[in-house]
This record gives structure tokens, C-alpha cells and sequence, in this order.
């Protein structure tokens, strides 16, 4: 289950929390009853955003939602779950998509996909998932052929890009993918007026996708050769935020132009939960309710520290001979950025940089994907790996202790809304 928009379930209301669920389990069965049980393996979180948008646009359906039986994932639970048109696009969206992604596995020869024979029957489950995606399009009016040329244009644009190249022509092909996806919910729903709002908005979620990807795998892509756009563009971290927290605003703008009959969810994962994905990609908290974060101002009940700045006379500022910190801590010898390393050890002890684990070829993922899923560490889980990415993970469904209350990340006051999406008070 990948994606970017991966909300803690501790910081969604009962309600808000249950029509999640009822969309991830949606798209999941949505892609079993027309695709068969090996095309579960794409269910993705942002996948099922199509189908939120497009239920945010009608609301809520007798017709739109059945009772599923026990599931592992739902620890042998029933449950609510959507159905119809909206899940249906998420799937043949997820598994265009993922086919790519199986592709570019290939062309990249991935841990075992750099065997022939390996490599030739991932080729064969792409093309069926190709056809399959393009079927179901078809009969709901979605060309998927837009978002196969997208893909197919990314290699090209890769292979020219290099230092000066803009950022933003990196990120167009996938840009115009999902805001053909965004844009097709409107049809669906019978309200074509959103259509082009909701079109930008899919362009910048694209562009956020893609940005996002970037930032957390430059150190992996570094340590193993593998071509990051960041890195292959000569692009900051600081530009990259910023053309991040521009998508955001633009976003956040776009819905506000779209006519929604109940659009409460949609607006908890498109405005206030893409901003915790990029504080978390970027390795910083915006909330004005929990623990500041780096740049966002002192920590309450430190001694050593003024509303501008640190108290002179402070043995642990910037002008004490171990740097900023403490003795052990910020840029100075003994820090983490001087030569012994975190915790000031030698790197020959470990004391240097902790190495990112090596993403797992196509196959291999699959097969951990089975034994997480049979497992139900994908549901119920404090921490799992990735089957392929082998990032730290969280269960959908694990009932998680935020720390703060259940707010963090939650950002509810520069928005503007009184939607009450989650647990602040004030919000």
C-alpha cells in the first residue's frame, strides 16, 4: 500500500476514519471483482483518492456503499465499503499506474528483474494489467491511453534532463496523468463545472507525488547510483519545498473552486493531510497545536532559549567550541556532522551515516507483500516494512498514539476552514 496521503487513523474522526476505510477497501475489491486477486497487490492509498473526490461530488449513496464480509486486514471484521463507478476508476487508474511501474522495474534491472526470465513475465503481468485497466476505463468513458503516453514520456524526459533542466518539466508527465484522473470524477459524478478545478488540483497532487518521491529517496538514490530527479537537476531542498508548499496553496485553491455535496474527507486529505505528508517527507511539523519542529521556534520550558533567538551567556549556543547544540550535538567535531560521527563515535564503529536499506526488485516485493498480508502486518502492524521500498510503514488500522494529542501535523488554522476534521481544539 503506497502513496503519499497516508493519514494516522488516531488523528480522523469515527466518521471521517470509517469512510477512509470504506474507500481503501473499495479500490481493493474494486480490483479483485474485475481484475481478479493478484491485481489487489496495487491497492494504494492515493488511488482511492479518485474514488473519495468522485463520492464527494454526488455524497453518500445507498447504492454507493455494500457490506463486506471479514477480512484479515479488518481483523476478521465486516465493514461498509464504497462501490460503484468512483472505486472502479481508482482501479483501472492503479493498475495503469503500476504497470508502469513494473516497466520502469525492468528497465532499471531491479534485483531479479535483471534475469531474463524474470524480467519476461513481469513484462507479460504489465501488458495484462495495460489491457485490464484500459477495459475498465472504457466502460466508465476514461481514456487511459493518456496516462500510458505520460509514463511512456517520462523516460525520454529523464534521459535529457541534467543540472539547469527545470524541476517542473521532470514532473509534467506526471502531472498530466493524475489530472486526467482528478478531472474524470467530475464526469462521473454529473457535475462537468468542476471539471477544470479539479483538473489543477490533480496536476499539483501530481507534481506533489512526484516531488515528495524525490526528496525521500535521494540519500537511497545517491548511495546506489540510481537517477533522482533532484539530484540529476542540481535542484535544492529548499526550492523543492517551496515548489511544495506552493502545490499545496494551489490545491487548497482549487477545491475551494469545486462544487462538492459533502467534501469534508476530501479536504482532510487533499488540504490537511498532503501538508503532514510534505512536513514528513521534508523532516518538519507545521502544527500550531504540538511540539515545534525544526525552524518553527523554541522548545517551551527551555532554559536556554529566547523568543528570537538563544539567551546570551548560553553554554550550548552557537559560539561554543562543539558548535550549536550541546557537546555532543549540532555542526561541531564531536556532532553529527563532524568527523566521529552521531554520538561522537569513529564511523569504523558506526558512527557515520546510517545506510537507507535497498529497495526490493518487483517479485521479491511481491512475495513480501503475501506474507505481510497473510500476516495482517499491513493492517494491524505498529511498524512494518515496505514490501518493495522497505520504508518504515504504519497499519492502516493500527489505532496509533500521535504524542500529541492527535493533532499533530493537523495545520487547521491557515486554511480557513471550520471543517473540524480532526481532534484541535479550535479547529
Amino acid at each position: 500500500m503506497f502513496g503519499i496521503v497516508r493519514p494516522c487513523t488516531h488523528r480522523l474522526t469515527d466518521g471521517l476514519k470509517t469512510e477512509w476505510m470504506a474507500h481503501l477497501c473499495g479500490l481493493c475489491l474494486a480490483l479483485r471483482a474485475d481484475h481478479g486477486q493478484f491485481a489487489r497487490v496495487v491497492t494504494n492509498y492515493d488511488g482511492l483518492i479518485v474514488s473519495v473526490l468522485t463520492e464527494a461530488q454526488t455524497g453518500v449513496t445507498e447504492a454507493g456503499r455494500r457490506k463486506a464480509g471479514p477480512c484479515a486486514l479488518r481483523a476478521m471484521r465486516t465493514a461498509p465499503v464504497a462501490r460503484g463507478e468512483g472505486a472502479r476508476l481508482a482501479a483501472a487508474v492503479s493498475l495503469v499506474l503500476a504497470s508502469a511501474k513494473v516497466r520502469d522495474h525492468v528497465a532499471d534491472r531491479d534485483g531479479l528483474l535483471a534475469r531474463r526470465p524474470v524480467a519476461a513475465a513481469a513484462r507479460r503481468v504489465a501488458r495484462s494489467w495495460d489491457k485490464a485497466g484500459a477495459r475498465t476505463g472504457r466502460d466508465l468513458g476514461f481514456d487511459t491511453a493518456v496516462l500510458v503516453d505520460a509514463v511512456d514520456r517520462q523516460t525520454g524526459i529523464e534521459a535529457l534532463a541534467g543540472p539547469g533542466t527545470s524541476l517542473l518539466a521532470v514532473t509534467e508527465p506526471t502531472e498530466t496523468a493524475t489530472a486526467a484522473a482528478f478531472a474524470h470524477t467530475a464526469v462521473l459524478a454529473g457535475r462537468p463545472g468542476n471539471a477544470a478545478p479539479l483538473a489543477e488540483a490533480g496536476r499539483l497532487f501530481g507534481r506533489l507525488a512526484h516531488l515528495l518521491d524525490a526528496v525521500e529517496d535521494q540519500a537511497a538514490d545517491t548511495a546506489t547510483g540510481a537517477w533522482n530527479p533532484l539530484t540529476a537537476t542540481g535542484t535544492s531542498r529548499e526550492e523543492a519545498r517551496r515548489l511544495a508548499d506552493d502545490a499545496l496553496h494551489g490545491i487548497r485553491l482549487a477545491l475551494k473552486d469545486a462544487e462538492f455535496a459533502d467534501g469534508k474527507l476530501a479536504h482532510v486529505l487533499l488540504a490537511h493531510e498532503l501538508r503532514t505528508s510534505v512536513d514528513r517527507a521534508f523532516g518538519t511539523t507545521s502544527c500550531s497545536h504540538g511540539t515545534p519542529g525544526a525552524g518553527q521556534g523554541p522548545v517551551p520550558g527551555n532554559p536556554y532559549a529566547g523568543p528570537h533567538g538563544p539567551v546570551p551567556g548560553n553554554p550550548y549556543g552557537g559560539d561554543n567550541p562543539y558548535g550549536g547544540g550541546g557537546p555532543y550535538g549540532g555542526g561541531g567535531p564531536m556532532g553529527p556532522g563532524g568527523p566521529m560521527g552521531p554520538g561522537g563515535l569513529p564511523p569504523q564503529f558506526g558512527g557515520g551515516a546510517p545506510q537507507a536499506p535497498k529497495p526490493r526488485g518487483f517479485l521479491a516485493g511481491c512475495a513480501m507483500f503475501t506474507w505481510l498480508f497473510c500476516t495482517c502486518q499491513i493492517c494491524c502492524a505498529k511498524k512494518y516494512e515496505g514490501p518493495w521500498s522497505r520504508k518504515k510503514r504504519e497499519g492502516c488500522c493500527y489505532d496509533c498514539d500521535c504524542g500529541d494529542g492527535g493533532c499533530s501535523g493537523c495545520d487547521c488554522g491557515d486554511c480557513g476552514c471550520d471543517c473540524c476534521c480532526c481532534p484541535c481544539d479550535g479547529c
